[in-house]
């Protein structure tokens, strides 16, 4: 494992936010209510400044974003000539995410998953899967090159973090480029989300495939509405994993 940037504190991982849970509904909740402060409409700051390292100038890459919420990037890759797959469980932000990128679309049922959806963009790069996460192994969605974890991570229930990890894995193709990104902040005084997820946590997760494990670069994106959580510093960390 890369130790670069380990000198930016890190907190010792605690019981603190092991039992804490946030249901489906309640998700569902926050799109309903517009309680989407994890939304950025520029897309995220450290995916541009690092792009190059995550595309490595490859081309017709398929890129995976779990837990996709209406992310702008989406729209990106696939103007670029790549092929997006994504799974959200609001099928208002996936709608939202089509009608603010100016994309028909056309849905239809996931056969394997009774009850759900998948949203395909007209030109077919575009494919948002509304569901649990952890029921789309029963779909048959193949492997990608890249995954863009921003958002997802974080926002799973730690108890339920060896799964994701797991379906995570599962989902890779040789060559590729995992890009997480995870907040850092001291879990004893925010229950989350998002939840803290420390370098050693993601070694855990991670580290029986992606034996290079890089910290790219650690932020400080303290903002004012922070001082509400109870926390006075906040650092946002971009990992790279890699094979090798």
């Amino acid at each position: 494992m890369d130790n670069t940037l380990l000198d930016i504190k890190e907190y010792p991982d605690t019981e603190v936010q092991k039992t804490q849970i946030l249901t489906l509904e309640q998700w569902q909740d926050k799109w309903v209510n517009r309680n989407i402060g994890f939304h950025q409409e520029q897309g995220h700051q450290l995916l541009k400044k690092h792009l190059d390292t995550f595309l490595k100038g490859e081309r017709g890459l398929r890129i995976f974003f779990p837990l996709c919420g209406k992310a702008v990037e989406m729209k990106w890759f696939a103007d670029w000539g790549h092929s997006v797959v994504g799974v959200e469980i609001s099928e208002l932000g996936i709608r939202e995410f089509f009608a603010e990128q100016n994309l028909s679309y056309s849905e239809e049922p996931i056969p394997e998953i009774p009850g759900t959806k998948v949203f395909k963009s007209s030109s077919g790069n575009i494919s948002l899967y509304c569901c649990n996460i952890f029921d789309l192994p029963r779909t048959n969605i193949g492997k990608f090159d890249r995954i863009w974890d921003r958002g997802a991570i974080v926002a799973i229930n730690p108890g339920d973090r060896k799964r994701y990890g797991d379906i995570m894995l599962s989902l890779l193709r040789k060559g590729f480029q995992y890009f997480v990104c995870v907040v850092s902040y001291d879990p004893t005084k925010h229950p989350g989300p998002p939840f803290y997820v420390s370098q050693a946590e993601i070694q855990r997760l991670f580290g029986s495939l992606c034996t290079h494990i890089h910290c790219l670069e650690s932020v400080d994106v303290f903002e004012e509405r922070h001082k509400s959580w109870g926390i006075d510093c906040i650092f946002e960390k971009l990992y790279l994993l890699t094979e090798k």
